[in-house]
């Protein structure tokens, strides 16, 4: 006999024997009262390539609507058109406050209301605090924090305010908010002060903003991802890419853009996830170079 399916099967009936209530059966799906991305808007940073524009693909497949927030027009511009009439791009500056705003509102007046954030957008330069060529550029590190940490929260702040005027659906739910970590925010490598340090910060507010947003049904998470195919990595030697894989202790592989956005589309519909940061990886934890 399995053990555990006894124990699950025995507590159900248990239950309502002694309540009289009706209880799902083990085997429902609780798809079924989550939310559905169909026919829902989504603002999605960085969305032009990479992480954004592999989540932006699933969603549309999955019947909502996009718009895709990047600084390089024609990558945005061409994916937009390759998307088809669900999907629209906005050139803006996450980091500048008015450029921000101004997407939003095109958000607003191509696609209507907002039902997720997902910022994809980031910058992740390689500086040494102590360097050949003197200490770390303080020029360098701003930039840096400005982007993936300022960044995030000015899309999260605007999105927020967004969301908060939606009707609520299953649970008194009115958005969800996912922001990119990294898993350099927990062991980040010599030469990422200003990357780990910015990222450290998306970790960091997580909770406190999932709290504060409880009261507006939105939701708040972080991702974390590990060594990804992004644009970046995938323009390194063939032998520098398979090195990286061989990290990742299972699978020993770089993880895939689509897996990102697997996970993207299971927080969105798992209604009980909130106020984490969850890392992608294959369980690697980064040497110090």
């Amino acid at each position: 006999m399995n053990h555990a399916s006894g124990i699950h099967g025995f507590g159900i009936q248990s239950f309502r024997r002694s309540t009289g209530l009706a209880v799902a059966p083990p085997d429902t799906c609780f798809w079924e009262t989550a939310v559905q991305i169909q026919h829902k808007g989504f603002v999605i940073s960085g969305g032009g390539s990479g992480l954004g524009a592999a989540t932006a693909r699933r969603l549309v497949e999955g019947g909502a609507s996009v718009l895709l927030v990047d600084l390089d027009q024609d990558a945005g511009t061409a994916l937009a058109a390759e998307l088809g009439r669900d999907a629209h791009f906005a050139k803006a500056d996450i980091s500048d406050a008015a450029s921000a705003e101004r997407a939003l509102n095109a958000f607003c007046d191509t696609v209507g209301a907002l039902h997720g954030l997902i910022n994809c957008a980031g910058v992740a330069p390689a500086e040494k605090v102590l360097g050949r060529e003197g200490p770390h550029r303080l020029e360098s590190f701003a930039r840096t924090v400005q982007v993936n940490l300022i960044g995030a929260f000015n899309m999260v702040r605007l999105a927020a305010a967004c969301m908060a005027r939606n009707t609520p659906e299953t649970d008194g739910e009115r958005g969800v908010i996912i922001n990119t970590a990294s898993v350099a925010a927990f062991d980040g490598q010599i030469g990422q002060a200003g990357y780990a340090a910015s990222k450290g910060g998306v970790v960091a507010m997580t909770l406190p903003i999932a709290r504060e947003l409880a009261r507006d049904g939105i939701r708040v998470l972080a991702v974390a991802p590990g060594i990804m195919e992004t644009p970046m990595v995938k323009g390194m030697p063939t032998e520098v890419q398979d090195a990286l894989g061989k990290m990742v202790p299972f699978p020993a592989r770089l993880g895939r853009p689509e897996e990102f956005a697997g996970l993207v589309l299971h927080i969105l519909e798992n209604t009980y996830l909130n106020g984490e940061v969850i890392r992608l990886d294959g369980a690697i934890r980064m040497a110090a170079r």
